[in-house]
């Protein structure tokens, strides 16, 4: 079998936009991103493109007018009063250019989409998506706008199933909630669960609803999972999801703050067991397309995104670090891999026993038992929107359903402190 077409959207303009100097989102990370890929020489190994800005009229594919109409209008100077009817407040600030910055990292993702439908590319990469909080009228989580529902929404314009894979350490709330209602997209998510981490949601009773219940799975699990619990989980259930929903297409959310080290994660995972995920979905040579996400200790985001354009180029690159211009944060060891004795020191205590995994387990294997074998999907007609406003409006036209469950009650942000922290 040949080695598949690897495509790779690189903006050099959008590391330079800043949420404030005490936030932890800095998109800076993806110029150091970037910087170690192409010093590795991967990018030799991919089609490489400078994506377009996302249009006003895809951007309103998902989120509602006034929302964009509002952070096309937004300024560091924006009343609060103002910004507090969209979520944009606390960790989500106005800053400058925001919108462009949207706009950026959302045409990445669409683009990537439109290759991935025309065939041009197997594999389709963009370190700047994966911003999976956002929903069609608010902001949430530092995210804004939602390359991954627009991205999704143009993949089901030519793939009957698309699933949705995500390992940042927050659950995929955003993405969620967008095709909660919908057999044509099934949302799985691997997250930290419970000690009112954000965004308080992702428990395994979240399960979908209406033609969607059981196309929302949730892994929700504790502090300081390690490498080998987190694959005893994710390999098993992807093969059971793959195998079940059979997907045309598949979108791998690769949030690098599960990493462990991480500013605000709270997870074990090395980045050889964090890219063991990207090399196993890989394993199933489908159209990908692979995003990034949370990621707030820049120098690990950076190595862990670089080590993983690695895997999806069949690529074995060197543990030393190569020469750059962002050397100095690799120090004070240089290498892509932390030594055994550096992840001793940084450890963060395991809550999960072996009994609450299996449980876990259980629970989700539970569920895909349940599930309806690969849906079948009338294709002569691709809807401009499978997004819940639309499919509530057609659910409380059905007489026969029961009484309509608003999933969004149950998705308020759930603050936790250390989601912000000093830079001093």
């Amino acid at each position: 079998m040949s080695k598949p077409t690897v495509a790779y959207f690189h903006d050099p303009e959008v590391s330079n936009y800043h949420y404030g100097p005490s936030h932890p989102m800095k998109p800076h990370r993806l110029a150091l991103t970037h910087s170690l890929i192409s010093q590795y020489d991967l990018l030799k190994k991919m089609k490489v493109y400078e994506p377009r800005m996302a249009t006003e009229a895809e951007i309103k594919a998902f989120h509602s007018e006034e929302y964009v109409e509002f952070l096309k209008s937004v300024t560091p100077y924006t009343h609060l009063n103002d910004k507090i009817e969209f979520g944009l407040y606390g960790d989500c600030p106005g800053f400058h250019a925001l919108y462009e910055f949207c706009q950026r990292y959302t045409g990445a993702s669409m683009d990537a989409a439109v290759k991935l439908n025309t065939q041009e590319a197997d594999i389709c990469i963009n370190w700047s998506g994966g911003l999976h909080h956002a929903r069609k009228s608010d902001a949430a989580g530092f995210c804004y706008v939602n390359d991954i529902v627009l991205a999704i929404q143009e993949l089901l314009k030519f793939h009957a199933r698309v699933l949705y894979i995500d390992i940042d350490i927050h659950h995929g709330d955003g993405v969620q909630d967008a095709f909660y209602f919908s057999d044509r997209v099934m949302c799985v998510s691997f997250h930290k669960h419970g000690d009112n981490f954000f965004p308080g949601t992702g428990g395994s009773e979240e399960i979908g609803y209406w033609r969607g219940k059981m196309y929302s799975l949730n892994v929700p699990l504790r502090d300081g999972i390690e490498d080998s619990q987190y694959q005893h989980l994710f390999e098993p259930v992807m093969r059971e999801v793959i195998a079940k929903f059979r997907p045309n297409a598949m979108v791998l959310q690769c949030g690098a703050d599960s990493v462990r080290d991480d500013r605000i994660g709270a997870f074990n995972l090395s980045l050889k067991g964090h890219a063991k995920c990207v090399e196993y979905i890989k394993g199933y040579n489908l159209p990908l397309l692979v995003l990034g996400g949370g990621g707030y200790t820049i120098k690990n985001v950076a190595r862990c995104w670089a080590n993983e354009t690695a895997t999806l180029t069949d690529t074995v690159i060197s543990n030393d670090i190569p020469f750059n211009e962002y050397f100095e944060h690799y120090a004070p060891l240089y290498q892509m891999h932390n030594s055994d004795k550096a992840k001793m020191q940084s450890k963060i205590p395991n809550s999960n026993t072996s009994s609450s995994l299996q449980t876990t387990l259980s629970t989700a294997l539970e569920q895909l038992r349940h599930l309806d074998c690969a849906p079948s999907v009338q294709m002569s007609y691709v809807p401009d929107s499978f997004f819940m406003d639309d499919v509530i409006a057609l659910f409380e036209k059905e007489k026969e359903m029961e009484t309509n469950v608003d999933y969004r009650e149950k998705s308020d942000k759930v603050a936790n402190p250390a989601e912000l922290y000093s830079d001093g």
